[in-house]
C-alpha cells in the first residue's frame, strides 16, 4: 500500500523514455509511464523535452511544422486529461504553433483537476550540429503580457514550479532568477545526447558537463533539480551522420546536489523519491548564499561582453 505524504513531503517523478515517429505511439508510451508514476504515488510528474516525437531538430525541414499543435489542441488536452484523472500535477512538453510562422518550444504545467496551471517557452535556443533549434523555436518572450518576467515559476498546488527548458540549464542566470521569484523546484525537461562518432572519453565529459552543471544549480540556489531525459538511438532523417543517441541518465537530486534518483544510458525509467519541502530552508540558514549577494556589484551582467 501506497503511504500518503506528509505536508512536508513532496513525491516527485521524472520519466525517461523512448520516443517514436509515430505521435500517438509516443503518448501512449508517456501516458503508461505516467500512470505507474501515479500509482507509486507521485503528486508531481514531469516528462522530457518534445516526449510526443522523434527529436526532429537534426535537420532543417519546413514539412516538420505540421507536427506543432496549439495549445490547447489535441497533446495538451491529452495531457490535462490525464492530470484531472490521476490527480496529479503534470509538467508536458509541447512543440507550440502560437501564430502563423511563430512557433515555440513549449512546457505546460497541469493542475492536478486538469487546468493549465502555466506555461513556460524556452528562452535559451540552441544552434549546433544535429540540434537546429533556431530553425524551428522562437524563442520565449523575456516578459509575458501579465507583466511577470519569462523566468517566473508556475504556482501549483504542489508548489512554485521553476521549469526551464534543455539548454536552459547551461545558464546560471535561469536559475537564478527562477529561485529570486520564489522557485521550490527546478524543473529542467531535456533532450540531449551524443554524436555517435565521438570517442568515449569525450562522451563522458559531455555527460559529466551535463550533470554537474545541473548539480550546481541545485548548490546555488539551494533548491531540489528534476532532470528528465529522453534515451534510445534516434537516426537523422537525411542520412548524413548516424543520428544521435540519447544518453538518459535523468537524475533528481536535492539542495546541496545529492542524488535522491538517477537512470541509467539505455532503458526507460521512471525515477521516484520523495522531496522535503524544509530542506532548502534548512540549508539556506548554514548556507546564506541570497543574504550574501552583493547586488550593488553586478549591473555588468546585463552586457554582452565586458569590453
Amino acid at each position: 500500500m501506497t503511504q500518503t505524504p506528509s505536508r512536508n513531503e513532496l513525491t516527485v517523478a521524472a520519466i525517461q523514455q523512448n520516443c517514436s515517429d509515430d505521435k500517438a505511439v509516443s503518448l501512449a508510451t508517456s501516458e503508461r509511464l505516467i500512470r505507474n508514476a501515479a500509482k507509486s504515488g507521485a503528486q508531481l510528474v514531469v516528462l522530457q523535452e518534445l516526449h510526443a516525437t522523434l527529436y526532429f531538430c537534426q535537420t532543417e525541414d519546413t514539412d516538420v511544422f505540421e507536427l506543432a499543435e496549439p495549445i490547447p489542441g489535441p497533446s495538451s488536452r491529452h495531457l490535462s486529461a490525464l492530470a484531472k484523472e490521476l490527480g496529479i500535477v503534470l509538467v508536458g512538453s509541447i512543440f507550440e504553433r502560437r501564430m502563423n510562422g511563430v512557433y515555440h518550444n513549449t512546457a505546460v504545467v497541469f493542475e492536478s483537476d486538469g487546468s493549465l496551471a502555466g506555461l513556460y517557452r524556452k528562452m535559451h535556443i540552441p544552434d549546433d550540429p544535429g540540434f537546429y533549434e533556431k530553425f524551428y523555436f522562437t524563442p520565449g518572450d523575456a516578459n509575458f503580457n501579465n507583466g511577470t518576467n519569462g523566468f517566473t515559476p508556475i504556482q501549483t498546488s504542489v508548489g512554485k514550479l521553476g521549469v526551464l527548458v534543455c539548454w536552459d540549464q547551461w545558464y546560471p542566470e535561469a536559475a537564478r532568477l527562477m529561485a529570486l521569484a520564489g522557485a521550490e523546484v527546478l524543473i529542467y525537461p531535456t533532450a540531449i545526447g551524443w554524436d555517435i562518432t565521438d570517442d568515449k572519453d569525450e562522451q563522458a565529459r559531455q555527460l559529466d558537463a551535463w550533470i554537474t552543471v545541473q548539480r550546481g544549480h541545485a548548490v546555488a540556489n539551494n533548491l531540489p533539480v528534476i532532470a528528465p531525459n529522453r534515451v534510445g538511438t534516434e537516426p537523422d532523417p537525411s542520412g548524413q551522420t548516424d543520428g544521435i543517441r540519447f544518453w538518459g541518465n535523468s537524475f533528481i537530486c536535492g539542495p546541496q546536489g545529492e542524488f535522491l534518483a538517477r537512470a541509467d544510458e539505455q532503458q526507460e525509467d521512471i525515477l521516484i523519491t520523495t522531496l522535503d519541502r524544509n530542506r532548502s530552508e534548512s540549508v539556506r540558514r548554514i548556507w546564506p548564499y541570497f543574504r550574501d549577494r552583493r547586488i550593488d556589484a553586478y549591473g555588468d551582467i546585463l552586457k554582452r561582453v565586458r569590453d
